[in-house]
């Protein structure tokens, strides 16, 4: 009795042994360091089973700890949960090529760590962690097996920032409004250093990316890797407390009786949760974006090539679409040396299928390519322009592709889409999928931002997802923000993703509005803004107007970036960049604030030349410019003063 007494004993101790320690492991905080070992993610479930995070840089809070999970139609994944088991940390590495990004040829570095957990019932969520020098990401995955679909009904992601935190965010659009129903379309002002907490413009909530500072900590977040199974996410109008959450589109942001939330089949993968960290050099020459992106499919299909274009529409109007008017504007494109010729809507009306399959013959003689504009179609909006419903259905699309293909058409600009759903999403996917074997250089307009796709799908040069040029010429309100605007787009909307803003009205806009930036700033845009198609707001009689020099550095400004160096600048403020393409560094910089704004610029790290060229305000008024020769000191220090509202440009060629 006396032995089994103490077997009994040693069992329970034993038992308690391995509870104790399965119980500590549950309570364990994990962490992964990024390889430097500077920025770090500590993931722990807590009492009650539930996920949480935060992040550390140089041993400081840079996110305080904040929510994860998913709660499923079948399953809740954000509370009552246990640690099955924990990966070893491996480290990660992809070396790429991307031409419609900051940087050609790029090398991602990360540590991973994947987290298996388990509900009380035995359903199963993998959580995975990606730390790189330059930022956090995670995602979801559910490993089981099941054909069934499932559908989630909340994403529990939260981002809690520290107190005194300021951001910059733009509101999202309430679905359903503004002209013909078009929103949302991600064409709203930033909301410039604000503080946390603010609820958004119009309760639904804020898009990506979101820019933040807390001391001399910036932080991004965005989002990647967005599958068909997936809508597109925003963050939730209210952030008590400085926590931002994951939010859903509104119901109405859907095709049809197409999902809006998420469904799919397991095993299921979700996007991933993105947030840069570092300093603003540190964000502004980051490539997480494509980073997490889904690498492409092989394809034979000779892919389409980034390039510059002429485009009538947002100075002449709707009326521009016309045969005489857009052979002229070819002839501009080819006398300026760029690639395309965008030809807006109404074409199918005002000019007919067969007079453009003129045009298009007549600007291969010039070796210029065409585009031609689309109506998205459908009842998510009531935009009148045609051509419409062209691309709503696989068989609607393959017959005008084939049509399109046939005349010699370069590729397609696709505008007012239905928001971010699933089964809009579903859409553009659709689209970019049925357009990759023809080899059609994409664009969407009235659209989401890309998140990556421009990677996972090559052919995509572009998206709008901003508010540009065109709303300049609308009214006077839009071009007297137009300075502010342009310096906050390169820290946000354009860090990652190409943004079709269309850029530069050199001379004037209408006779409506009067533009409040130099022509120096327009110029500096061709620089400053990134997009696989840069489309040229000025019309062929304002850039005769300019010098022969300014004409010539519009020839020469290079479509694919190798790089980019961050030099100065703050998001609303100004900004100065440098692009390194075919051989030469292209140094661009804005003023958007009302006063001179004084600099001096470190060019050492560009290793280019001493002797460059800078073209800058002339001080003249419209197309006043100067061209002078720059000659660097051994430092490569550079002093300038940029006026009100004005910009340069200079170019060195690379050592």
């Amino acid at each position: 009795m006396f032995y089994k007494s103490m077997q009994n004993s040693f069992v329970l101790v034993v038992a308690l042994i391995f509870s104790s320690a399965a119980l500590a492991a549950q309570n364990s905080a994990f962490q992964i360091s990024s390889p430097d070992g500077r920025l770090a993610v500590e993931f722990h479930l807590n009492a009650a089973g539930t996920p949480r995070y935060s992040i550390q840089l140089d041993g400081h809070p840079a996110l305080q700890e904040s929510r994860l999970g998913l709660v499923r139609d079948d399953v809740d994944f954000s509370r009552d949960l246990h640690l099955r088991s924990a990966s070893k940390i491996d480290h990660v590495r992809d070396h790429y090529e991307i031409l419609t990004a900051k940087r050609r040829v790029d090398d991602y570095h990360a540590n991973r760590q994947v987290f298996h957990l388990q509900t009380t019932s035995g359903a199963s969520m993998d959580l995975l962690f990606q730390v790189s020098d330059d930022g956090v990401a995670f995602r979801y995955y559910f490993p089981e097996t099941n054909s069934a679909i499932h559908h989630l009904t909340e994403e529990v992601t939260s981002y809690h920032f520290l107190a005194g935190t300021k951001a910059w965010l733009q509101p999202m659009s309430v679905a359903k409004s503004g002209w013909s129903q078009v929103n949302p379309c991600y064409e709203e002002f930033y909301q410039k250093d604000i503080s946390v907490g603010t609820p958004s413009t119009f309760g639904a909530g804020w898009v990506y990316p979101a820019l933040f500072r807390s001391g001399d900590t910036w932080l991004l977040v965005t989002e990647g890797s967005l599958p068909r199974n997936y809508c597109a996410t925003r963050l939730r109008s209210e952030s008590p407390d400085g926590e931002y959450s994951v939010g859903f589109p509104d119901p109405r942001e859907k095709i049809g009786d197409g999902p809006v939330n998420p469904q799919s089949e397991l095993p299921w993968l979700t996007p991933w949760r993105i947030i840069a960290v570092g300093t603003l050099k540190t964000l502004m020459e980051s490539t997480l974006g494509t980073d997490l992106a889904d690498k492409p499919a092989p394809s034979s299909v000779p892919l389409p090539q980034p390039g510059k274009a002429s485009w009538s529409w947002p100075l002449l109007g709707d009326g521009s679409a016309n045969y005489a008017t857009q052979k002229q504007f070819i002839d501009y494109a080819a006398d300026m040396g760029w690639r395309y010729c965008l030809i807006d809507a109404w074409w199918d009306k005002q000019i007919g299928y067969d007079k453009v399959k003129e045009l298009v013959d007549y600007a291969r003689g010039k070796n210029v390519k065409i585009l031609l504009w689309y109506n998205s179609g459908g009842d998510w909006n009531a935009a009148p322009q045609t051509p419409r419903d062209k691309m709503l259905t696989h068989a609607s699309r393959i017959a005008e592709f084939d049509k399109l293909k046939a005349m010699g058409v370069a590729g397609l600009k696709i505008d007012f889409f239905g928001g971010d759903g699933q089964s809009v999403i579903d859409y553009y996917l659709d689209i970019l999928h049925d357009a990759a074997p023809y080899g059609f250089a994409m664009n969407f307009h009235g659209a989401t931002l890309p998140r990556g796709w421009q990677r996972t799908y090559p052919s995509l040069m572009t998206m709008e997802a901003v508010r540009g040029l065109e709303y300049m010429t609308f009214e006077q309100t839009n071009a007297d923000a137009e300075p502010t605007h342009a310096t906050t787009l390169p820290f946000a909307r354009n860090m990652f993703d190409p943004m079709d803003f269309t850029p530069m009205a050199l001379d004037r806009i209408n006779d409506r509005v009067q533009r409040r930036t130099t022509s120096a700033f327009e110029l500096a845009l061709s620089v400053v803004f990134m997009s696989g198609i840069q489309h040229y707001a000025e019309i062929p009689a304002g850039m005769a107007k300019a010098p022969k020099y300014v004409r010539g550095f519009l020839r020469g400004v290079p479509s694919v970036w190798d790089d980019t160096k961050f030099l100065d600048g703050f998001p609303g403020k100004f900004v100065v960049l440098a692009r390194k393409g075919d051989g030469r560094w292209y140094v661009a910089g804005i003023n958007g604030e009302s006063t001179p704004k004084a600099l001096t610029l470190n060019l050492k790290e560009l290793h280019a030349s001493a002797t460059g060229t800078l073209i800058a305000d002339g001080g003249g008024g419209n197309l006043s410019f100067r061209q002078e020769m720059v000659h660097l000191p051994r430092n490569r220090e550079f002093a300038i003063t940029l006026p009100p509202r004005g910009g340069f440009v200079m170019a060195f060629d690379q050592n």
